[in-house]
């Protein structure tokens, strides 16, 4: 029987796993665009949601300590993820120029391989997942010792929830989407999104 403990230890990580990933970042606006075009959405929800698991389960692991002892690593995945940030905001502004619908949005349609390539760099190429997931929530759930565990498993249950909802949530969007201007400003905003994380990320340092 799970204690009074443990449950209120669950519930914990989970509402703040939810503060930390709710915040709108590359990492979501690709989500909410893949869903909206219906590709692959089961793949990229699976992907994050695992991602981040397993980065709280380091974190957890009391890794938190030993990836801040290492400022050369973040300092080259940080430079990685902005150049990347800022590629894939070029492509959103030129999607965005160009005018489109959603019939024709996905063409040429994205390759599963290609969809899990970019989601893979969204979510282990931005050192703010580190720094939240592995330092951050690490150091919290440690606080309580004999229930992080309980702790990391709430925070872990909050992506699934999160990604879940707003991978399959966001074709309810869809009927709006057949105008091009709803989807000029759809990959505006995700262009704007690109720029300013990437931004973030290489002034955090």
């Amino acid at each position: 029987m799970i204690s009074a403990a443990s449950s209120s230890a669950f519930i914990a990580g989970l509402v703040f796993g939810l503060s930390l990933i709710v915040a709108i970042g590359a990492q979501n606006a690709f989500v909410l665009r893949q869903g909206v075009l219906r590709q692959h959405v089961a793949t990229v929800v699976v992907i994050c949601a695992a991602s981040d698991a397993l980065l709280i389960a380091v974190g957890v692991g009391g890794a938190g300590a030993a990836l801040t002892g290492r400022p050369g690593l973040l300092n080259t995945v940080r430079v990685l993820g902005a150049t990347l940030l800022f590629a894939y905001a070029a492509a959103a502004g030129r999607r965005a120029l160009r005018g489109q619908t959603l019939d024709d949005a996905g063409r040429p349609a994205s390759t599963w391989a290609g969809v899990v390539g970019v989601c893979l760099v969204f979510t282990w190429l931005n050192p703010a997942v580190y720094l939240d997931t592995v330092v951050l929530l690490g150091s919290v759930a440690n606080a309580s010792p004999g229930r992080e565990w309980w702790f990391g498993g709430g925070a872990a249950a909050g992506s699934v929830v999160w990604f879940m909802g707003l991978g399959f949530g966001a074709r309810l969007l869809s009927p709006a989407l057949r105008r091009p201007a709803a989807w000029r400003v759809v990959d505006g905003l995700v262009a704007a999104i690109m720029i300013e994380t990437g931004l973030r990320v290489l002034l955090s340092g």
